[in-house]
């Protein structure tokens, strides 16, 4: 009775390890599955925090009773939310070129495992910088040279951006593409409004008043070179972190400057001429940088009805301050949209490490933004190589990709917790779901609920628990049960 209760383990364990996706490359190289189409049971895909399961797609029962479980979450679809608009991460200049190092076979594998509906991820939010970014090869706009009349596509975008881009849209027509300028073009810089003097520098500085016009004309002539190179925009910020006068391309735009900017120039001019691109004002952190006069950023802009007819909502970083900044926002200006648009990981926050990262970005980063009324959460950027970079002087030293692949072969790929963070939402909330509510077993456990436009449930959860939970999921009519191994995240996606 011994050796037969000693095989039925053995036996279990290696059905169980086969299910998990067990493996030891430290998240290198072992393909993503891919999403499938729910056939009456539950999709599943999950990860833990020490790999042993690593996005392992699973399919779960139905129970064919209702359950009394006290560790049961019931959804609500009649409590609707917000309406979801993606995830995914920036493309930067640094991104593109590590990409177009890779072997073209290599290459085209990740970006499908990482955008394509049917065979990855389907990550469907992308950010790019307008002109450079601390994360571009070299600092430069679209318009260096003074005269709005010689703006042009600029080296990086045209041989590393575009061609990246224009692969991904392959893969997934439907990715949503947002643009944000790190600096506008130093021509147009004073030293400050009160003396205007010239400040030709890429770092700091602010808009020339003069100017308003001319930059508005600079960012319809983006959107339209791009779209004219099959890149369509949905969406553009006015600056990023305009806070941050210290970036290695950076620009200072007080709330004032840009509901100014905005009311007078760049508002009618996206109106007239880019009517499909929407405005997200601020993008920068929760805290404002702790600058007092700047507290409440875009709902001072959203007081001025001219301005506010012109913007849709406005976009956060969580470089400083609390995630509840949103539901203060939302609580203030509930028809403007919210989007969270950079965050980051590094040496700084012990980065690399999955079994830390994993669940605090899950926790804090993807279901904290979207359970505080935010539509999209992007990452930055999408691939480093393992040298951190290309990085410039002035611009981060220390960050890491949400993939970092090697640079001795430009092949072997590791994973981060960003990667796994946005796949995990993208793998089962579709472009269009909206969130629901869901209700009961709190401990331990962060989740949220949405329906997607096809009917079907999502659920996202994280076990940020030291032990499994077994958990029972109930969508009113139907439910199943999973046991969410500890310092997990799991999503699950379902018909009706």
């Amino acid at each position: 009775m011994v050796h037969k209760n000693i095989f039925l383990l053995l036996l279990s364990t290696i059905v169980t390890m086969n299910a998990c996706g067990s493996d030891s490359s430290g998240g290198k190289e072992k393909p993503i599955d891919p999403p499938a189409e729910t056939t009456g049971e539950v999709v599943a895909y999950v990860t833990t925090n020490n790999r042993s399961f690593d996005f392992a797609k699973q399919e779960v029962k139905f129970n064919a009773e209702p359950s009394m479980s006290p560790l049961t979450i019931t959804l609500d679809p009649a409590t609707r939310y917000q309406t979801m608009d993606g995830f995914g991460a920036a493309i930067t200049g640094s991104t593109s070129f590590n990409l177009l190092q890779m072997k073209a076979e290599d290459r085209t594998k990740f970006l499908k495992e990482t955008f394509s509906e049917t065979e990855g991820m389907g990550q469907s939010y992308i950010r790019i910088a307008i002109g450079c970014s601390d994360f571009s090869l070299s600092e430069y706009t679209c318009c260096d040279k003074p005269g709005i009349e010689n703006f042009a596509l600029q080296d990086e975008e045209n041989k590393y951006v575009i061609p990246v881009l224009k692969e991904i849209l392959t893969i997934n027509p439907n990715v949503k593409i947002l643009g944000s300028p790190w600096t506008c073009p130093p021509w147009m810089k004073v030293n400050n409004l009160t003396e205007l003097k010239p400040f030709e520098s890429w770092t700091s500085g602010q808009l020339n008043p003069a100017y308003y016009q001319d930059y508005a004309t600079y960012f319809v002539k983006w959107i339209h070179a791009m779209q004219d190179k099959g890149i369509p925009i949905y969406a553009i910020t006015p600056q990023n972190e305009p806070l941050n006068r210290g970036n290695s391309a950076s620009l200072y735009m007080s709330w004032q400057e840009q509901l100014a900017f905005i009311k007078e120039a760049l508002g009618p001019k996206v109106k007239e001429s880019a009517p499909g691109t929407k405005i997200y004002l601020f993008d920068h952190n929760f805290n404002y940088d702790n600058i007092t006069d700047q507290n409440d950023y875009p709902v001072r802009i959203y007081e001025d009805a001219v301005a506010s007819s012109f913007v849709d909502g406005a976009a956060y970083h969580n470089y400083g301050g609390d995630k509840d900044e949103l539901l203060d926002v939302y609580n203030k200006q509930p028809d403007k949209e919210l989007i969270f648009t950079e965050t980051s990981i590094g040496t700084w926050n012990d980065g690399k490490n999955l079994s830390v990262r994993l669940i605090e970005d899950m926790e804090q980063v993807a279901l904290g933004t979207i359970n505080n009324w935010c539509k999209a959460v992007i990452v930055w950027n999408l691939m480093l190589d393992s040298e951190r970079g290309p990085n410039r002087d002035g611009g981060c030293q220390t960050c890491y990709g949400a993939v970092d692949i090697d640079r001795s072969d430009f092949k072997t790929i590791t994973r981060n917790s960003h990667y796994y963070i946005t796949g995990h939402l993208s793998s089962v909330v579709k472009p269009g779901a909206t969130r629901i509510g869901a209700k009961g077993y709190t401990n331990g456990v962060v989740y949220s609920a949405f329906e997607n436009t096809d009917g079907s449930y999502a659920f996202v959860l994280l076990n940020k628990s030291e032990e499994a939970k077994n958990i029972v999921v109930n969508d009113g009519k139907q439910n199943f049960t999973y046991n969410a191994p500890a310092k997990s995240v799991v999503s699950f996606r379902w018909k009706k």
